[in-house]
């Protein structure tokens, strides 16, 4: 077998295993940010609660203000449809699955191809001295690979390792677009 054969061997190699190890690889992503918000939790979660408002406070809404949205219902099951031309937006689909007001609201999120992700906000009062000073927790836990097409699985598994930064950014700031408009 030759040098070039070899080296061409190696390669061949290096990719297969770095095409298995996405199959075996970690899948279950985390992505949490959180901050104070001086008001009271009913008025947080008027806004985190109801779709209508996101457009006020979602950093996803600042990217591309001219993308479709779609809303239907309210309340648990209320959707929130869209669609981007820019790949920073996308399309998906969200739903409100839990409200358990003022203090918890969780959303299913539906990508497409790209898979499917769970979205919690949590308020909690800092102290038990007042209820104007709220500690919001906004989540994402996603499987990268769930509902991915098969081949696609070990690239999503790799791109999930990137995750906390991309998503975690836009978390932390539309947690303070949320606390300025809350807070006036």
């Amino acid at each position: 077998m030759s040098l070039v054969q070899k080296g061409i061997a190696i390669v061949f190699a290096l990719a297969a295993i770095i095409f298995l190890g996405g199959f075996i690889l970690p899948s279950q992503v985390h992505v949490e940010r959180e901050t104070v918000i001086n008001a009271p939790a009913s008025a947080i979660f008027a806004e985190v609660s109801d779709f209508n408002e996101w457009r006020k406070w979602s950093p996803w809404a600042n990217i591309d203000p001219d993308a479709d949205y779609r809303l239907e219902g309210q309340g648990v099951g209320q959707t929130m449809t869209w669609a981007s031309d820019n790949p920073d937006v996308g399309s998906g689909k969200q739903t409100i699955t839990q409200l358990a007001s003022p203090r918890l609201i969780k959303t299913s999120l539906d990508f497409g191809d790209m898979g499917v992700s769970e979205a919690t906000f949590t308020l909690e009062p800092v102290d038990n001295k007042t209820e104007d000073k709220i500690r919001v927790t906004w989540s994402l836990d996603t499987d990268m690979r769930e509902s991915v097409p098969l081949l696609s699985r070990p690239m999503s598994t790799y791109f999930g390792f990137f995750m906390d930064s991309m998503v975690g950014s836009k978390y932390a700031e539309g947690l303070e677009n949320l606390k300025a408009v809350v807070e006036g």
